[in-house]
């Protein structure tokens, strides 16, 4: 059966699904969205739709609505869907600091011991907080080290680069129990004429970073901008070093770029590290991994944002490593610690199971889309959808999701006046694939769930969106 749907998966990717149809599917398409698929050559085999109006069992479109695909990004509809009923809206991650030795004045005589309990959202500025609050809580100085804490998930690896070699963005930001700022820094170069230099900063600035700046300035116009500056990481992606060189127009002013770097313990210590002595802290000793030692005292917990607010930035902003630290987080709850894909696969799959929602053809590998091997149909996606409009979580659930014309990956799209805040979809794009999930409100009051998915070579680069407009309008106009 495995062997079955994976070889069908492999097909759907490469636009060769066979019309492996429900008894309920037709081949039948609005004429808007069949001149558009003629437009731009996109074959019937690669598409999938399935439409229903909320309250009724037919389904108005259901074209090659079983066929398992790609899904991109829209699968998180699912993660997260599965998240707030398991886990609660209420949800909390609790980062945490002990004290390893007797604490003496605001002496702790010992190692501090930081506890990642998975936060996805521990920002530069939460991460400001904790320290605030554990300074607050009457610790000055540190003698001993900084013990990280990171084994409430298992280890991801340190291979950001596996997907698409592409190892410096921050979508490609592995999980972790003790992730800062998705481990990404900006870096600023300011010309600073008087002294001949280009200046760097670096922001969040972990105290461990290396910064090797021989970017010369050049007096002159700004003729080509970012081009002569190069930027490289000697030790590799996951090194504590970075080498900036090349040439820079003083005439260009400021330029910023952003980079995922280091391996999250480090960066997770060099910020609060930073942090700490900014704050009027002193630590004496160094750093290393390890877990909380017995009896060790609770010095202060800092929670994070609610799940309710967690989603809301995953569906809207289509934040990968949040939505594969939401998997791991349901991993760790219902399998025990430490948190695996595995033991979050297995809970999703089972929570589908209790409330009904058949979707045999699911492949999940990290619940975030961002996959060659997660695949899914597009009734599959509808039936979750269809469920989460019955749950008693809907308002939060319906709330994360993107608003046409509003906020999110839907800010630009769908723009037309009588449509704006009207769609709540989620958006999903990879190479050669491109999806839309989720609700319509409908110009006559009615509600439709609707889920679009393309897997055809380009279908990213426009006919996807075009295709997907083309439907979207119809339904609206129902």
């Amino acid at each position: 059966m495995i062997q079955r749907i994976l070889l069908c998966a492999g097909l759907c990717a490469l636009g060769l699904a066979p019309h492996a149809v429900a008894s309920s599917d037709r081949p039948w398409l609005p004429p808007a969205v069949e001149q558009v698929m003629a437009r731009y050559k996109v074959p019937g085999t690669a598409l999938s739709v399935y439409v229903r109006e909320i309250g009724r069992d037919e389904p108005v479109v259901s074209y090659n609505a079983t066929v398992p695909r790609s899904p991109a990004s829209t699968i998180k509809v699912v993660t997260t869907y599965a998240a707030l009923e398991m886990l609660g809206p209420a949800y909390t991650w609790r980062t945490r600091a002990y004290a390893s030795g007797p604490v003496r004045g605001q002496v702790l005589e010992g190692n501090l011991v930081i506890e990642g309990g998975g936060d996805p959202f521990m920002t530069a500025d939460r991460w400001w907080g904790f320290v605030a609050g554990l300074r607050q809580a009457g610790i000055a100085r540190v003698t001993g080290d900084v013990l990280i804490d990171n084994g409430y998930f298992a280890p991801q690896g340190d291979d950001r680069g596996v997907f698409d070699n592409q190892p410096y963005r921050s979508y490609n930001v592995l999980p972790d129990a003790l992730l800062v700022n998705f481990q990404t820094a900006t870096f600023s170069l300011v010309p600073d004429l008087a002294a001949g230099l280009a200046r760097v900063s670096v922001n969040p600035a972990p105290a461990n970073l290396i910064v090797e700046n021989s970017v010369r300035l050049l007096e002159s116009g700004c003729r080509r901008g970012a081009g002569g500056v190069s930027i490289a990481m000697p030790d590799g992606p996951s090194g504590n070093r970075i080498a900036l060189s090349g040439d820079y127009a003083s005439g260009c002013g400021p330029l910023s770029f952003t980079r995922a770097i280091m391996r999250a313990p480090d960066f997770a210590y060099g910020t609060f590290r930073t942090l700490w002595q900014q704050s009027g802290g002193q630590i004496d000793g160094g750093w290393r991994v390890g877990a909380v030692p017995p009896g060790a005292e609770l010095l202060y917990t800092h929670d994070s944002l609610s799940l309710a607010e967690v989603i809301r930035l995953v569906n809207k902003y289509s934040s990968n490593s949040m939505a594969r630290a939401l998997l791991l987080t349901l991993g760790a709850e219902k399998s025990g610690r430490p948190g695996t894909t595995a033991g979050g696969r297995q809970a999703i799959v089972e929570f589908l199971a209790s409330r009904g929602i058949e979707v045999p053809e699911l492949v999940l590998e990290n619940g975030s889309g961002l996959s060659r091997v997660e695949r899914i149909s597009a009734q599959g996606l509808a039936d979750v959808l269809t469920e989460a409009w019955r749950s008693q979580y809907m308002p939060e659930f319906a709330a994360s999701l993107p608003l046409s014309a509003t906020d999110g990956t839907l800010r630009k799209r769908f723009r037309a006046p009588e449509m704006q805040g009207r769609l709540r979809m989620k958006t999903g794009t990879l190479e050669g694939v491109s999806a839309l999930a989720g609700y319509v409100n409908a110009a006559s009051g009615r509600t439709y769930v609707a889920a679009i998915v393309l897997n055809h070579p380009g279908v990213e680069n426009g006919p996807g969106e075009q295709v997907q407009t083309a439907l979207i309008e119809w339904i609206f106009g129902r």
